[in-house]
């Protein structure tokens, strides 16, 4: 049985050399893109793309809704089968505009992928992402043990991770040359650091706490004074393990290597919260927490936008809609303070209605994010 066509081979070799060089996309995200376009020409039989039916679009969008995850054997979430058809549509796009492609593809059949109107808005609805609170994580690293080098490590990256509110996967890549204790300072250097759109972030640790401080600097000082590291080795290096003499691996260590991804930084956050009888709260919430503690802490828009920049964010208004949602339980006490106002209203009290200051706040804040 075919699977592959050397035709549909080179003009796959141009999409994804147009995606780098011109779209400049990561190799990950090119790799999902290949995964999703080579599922189709499965579906197709490895036929000429040329040769496209507006029917081999029908067939792949009733293939994806049938299909089920091998790992909980429950039906594709609309998010997945979204992303793919994206993906996928993206790519006939693109086609269509090629020579050999464009008298017989045309830019409208792209639009065959698209799933059902209900499908996409369960596909890209914002949810509510839980977020551990500030008392949590201390309460977490607080009884995370600190004996062997390991242990001090794991206890240190979960401080440092609340006190920047970095990536895990640039959390990876940090070199001990990025970091300044004495200023509070990290350079997330995108040259180096695997930040987020490879871009440069300049971050000052975040005010939530001196013991969280005294943790990471006590690592920092660890590493330079007794492991005698340098500024090119990992600020948090990755586990040294070798065979024992009866050949089973078992770890040794520190070694003075970066990690290459972040899933042991996942798993670290994982067994931590669980052995605080907590559940788990991945990496990136620590974001979140911070982006609401900032919401509360912050006094004026100037310092709020000096918040949303120490997180990377460009644009302020990015803080705000993609970490600052009102969790439920707050949702209700804001609306139960505005009832208790409204009737405090009818009884010729105050009726909560804004003052000049917070007037001019909220004006400033827009003529900030304009």
């Amino acid at each position: 049985m075919r699977k592959h066509h050397p035709k549909n081979e080179r003009v796959k070799r141009d999409y994804f050399s147009f995606l780098e060089a011109a779209r400049r996309k990561a190799q990950k995200s090119v790799d999902r893109v290949a995964a999703d376009i080579a599922a189709f020409e499965a579906s197709i039989g490895y036929r000429d793309f040329a040769a496209f039916r507006i029917e081999w679009a029908k067939a792949f969008k009733r293939k994806l809704e049938e299909q089920v995850n091998p790992v909980t054997g429950k039906p594709l979430a609309k998010a997945t089968v979204h992303s793919r058809l994206m993906n996928v549509k993206a790519f006939l796009f693109w086609l269509a505009g090629q020579p050999r492609y464009r008298s017989r593809i045309s830019y409208s059949d792209a639009d065959y992928f698209n799933p059902s109107a209900n499908d996409s808005r369960i596909a890209t609805a914002r949810r509510n992402r839980a977020a551990p609170t500030l008392e949590q994580i201390r309460h977490t690293i607080g009884l995370m043990p600190s004996g062997s080098d390991i242990e001090k490590r794991d206890r240190a990256l979960m401080a440092f991770a609340i006190l920047t509110g970095a990536r895990d996967d640039a959390i990876a890549s940090l070199s001990l040359g990025n970091v300044d204790i004495d200023k509070r300072f990290v350079l997330q250097d995108a040259r180096t650091v695997r930040t987020k759109n490879r871009k440069t972030i300049d971050t000052w640790f975040f005010p939530v706490g001196d013991e969280l401080e005294a943790i990471v600097t006590e690592w920092v000082q660890y590493l330079t004074s007794a492991k005698l590291f340098g500024p090119a080795d990992p600020l948090f290096p990755a586990t040294d393990v070798a065979p024992d003499i009866d050949g089973l691996f078992k770890r040794r260590g520190l070694s003075r290597r970066h990690w290459k991804n972040a899933d042991v930084i996942r798993r670290i956050f994982r067994e931590a919260f669980e052995a605080a009888g907590l559940p788990y709260f991945n990496p990136h919430s620590f974001r979140k927490t911070l982006a609401l503690h900032g919401e509360r802490t912050c006094r004026t828009p100037e310092e709020f936008k000096a918040w949303s920049q120490n997180l990377g964010h460009e644009n302020v208004l990015t803080t705000f809609t993609s970490y600052g949602e009102v969790s439920h339980h707050r949702q209700a006490e804001i609306l139960d303070g505005l009832r208790t106002q409204g009737a405090t209203s009818a009884d010729g009290k105050p009726d909560g209605k804004p003052d000049g200051k917070t007037i001019k706040l909220v004006l400033d804040h827009l003529r900030t994010v304009a």
